[in-house]
């Protein structure tokens, strides 16, 4: 045991350890927080697809490295200065949107866990389930066109600017009033967040996927095009047969009863009980951790 000692000493005294004084650990804690907040944000945009893009190129330049592919590091260092404009070029959307929030954050909230309590996280209520079912049969029974795109985790807010704002809490009234036909706001879609419906006329992208059926029209295109740049569940009602359908993943499922749409609803509702208090769930596993130390 002494030689151990010994040994451990030996090699611990040419480690020399820098000193940490009070501004080196708040360096740390903001640079941690900050860090976090940023990969919380770019997970709900379209920034993280991107970013598992980058992050590949990354590892494809290390083997370049590792394996002195001279040719491939000579173009990619001379190129250096017009990739990082390019990267600059293809995030300006989310990078804009992250300074504008800036400001919006709860910072101290964040740091600080003294929320407590419990709740039902969901990303919309089951009154408004129940309203969204309600309105995409009634209009399907008159054959009234509809295209109802419902966000999920990753934020369309691309999309929602190329329409009319509204933010108006959903209602089946409301939905039935906007496709009606002839009325201002019945062509394109209608973006729905939560549970409000936050713009209407949206333009989205079509889909170029040849398997679709020759026989859907633009509405169900638009709907299957959404899905595949986004996780966002479409509905469709269909203006020829008044059938309903959802888009999601990049694949259309058609002529849906109610219960299968309430089923595919729920399931994007993401309905969950979640524990509020931070700071009595560290408190739980510290005691934890004691009691089986203890034993």
């Amino acid at each position: 045991m002494h030689n151990i000692a010994q040994i451990l000493d030996r090699y611990l005294s040419h480690i020399n350890l820098p000193s940490v004084n009070i501004i080196d650990v708040i360096e740390i804690i903001l640079i941690s927080f900050f860090v976090y907040q940023f990969m919380v944000w770019i997970k709900y945009t379209r920034a993280y697809t991107l970013l598992k893009g980058l992050l590949i190129i990354g590892a494809f330049l290390l083997i370049a490295y590792i394996f002195k592919m001279n040719t491939i590091l000579w173009i990619v260092s001379n190129l250096a200065g017009a990739l990082i404009t390019a990267v600059v070029v293809i995030f300006q959307p989310e990078l804009r949107k992250i300074v504008e929030q800036l400001g919006q954050k709860r910072i101290m909230s964040a740091i600080i866990p003294f929320d407590t309590g419990k709740e039902v996280k969901e990303r919309f209520a089951d009154k408004t389930v129940n309203e969204l079912i309600r309105a995409c049969f009634d209009m399907g029974e008159v054959k009234t066109g509809a295209l109802i795109v419902i966000e999920q985790e990753i934020r369309l807010d691309e999309y929602i600017r190329t329409g009319i704002n509204l933010d108006a809490i959903l209602t089946s009234q409301l939905l039935i009033n906007i496709f009606e036909h002839n009325t201002p706001l019945h062509d394109g879609a209608v973006i729905v967040r939560g549970n409000r419906v936050v713009s209407a006329t949206c333009y989205l992208p079509l889909s170029d996927n040849m398997e679709l059926s020759k026989q859907l029209g633009t509405r169900h295109r638009a709907g299957v095009g959404i899905s595949e740049v986004s996780d966002s569940v479409t509905i469709i009602v269909s203006e020829e047969t008044g059938q309903v359908s959802v888009a999601q993943e990049g694949k259309l499922t058609r002529d849906l009863n109610s219960s299968e749409l309430r089923e595919i609803l729920e399931k994007a509702q993401n309905k969950k009980v979640v524990d509020n208090s931070k700071l009595r769930q560290l408190l739980k596993g510290r005691v934890k951790h004691e009691g089986k130390t203890n034993e």
